[in-house]
């Protein structure tokens, strides 16, 4: 199995796919008003934005988005006007992460991880 996508709640798609683009994603569907979906710049998987008259009440999800130079690519976004909640630090998961939101409240971590990502020492093996 494999992630392909990721779907979050937009009130405004005009406003949120420029968002999304100095983010670094690259838009390929764009049925406005209802729904957009982005490319990532690496790998297979694609993320989308989907309109709604009304936000969830409570909004538990975080999208994590893999950056390899993370801290240059913080700068590069804060440049551009991008407001983090958080700028780049490590956790003690090992991996090193930034905290956002986007304009709708959505939760999103530009992180790097690394092979910590999928193999941290305290992994378990089959």
């Amino acid at each position: 199995m494999n992630l392909n996508q990721v779907t979050v709640q937009s009130l405004d798609l005009n406003k949120s796919i420029p968002f999304y683009e100095m983010l670094g994603l690259k838009l390929i569907v764009k049925s406005l008003p209802h729904y957009a979906r982005f490319e990532c710049p690496d790998g297979d998987s694609t993320f989308s934005i989907s309109k709604v008259d009304k936000l969830a009440l409570k909004n538990n999800i975080s999208i994590y988005f893999e950056c390899e130079n993370l801290d240059k690519y913080v700068d590069e976004l804060k440049t551009k006007g991008i407001i983090f909640s958080e700028l780049p630090n490590n956790k003690t998961w090992l991996w090193r992460e930034a905290r956002l939101n986007d304009l709708d409240g959505n939760k999103l971590i530009l992180y790097y991880a690394g092979k910590n990502r999928k193999s941290p020492p305290w992994r378990i093996n089959d």
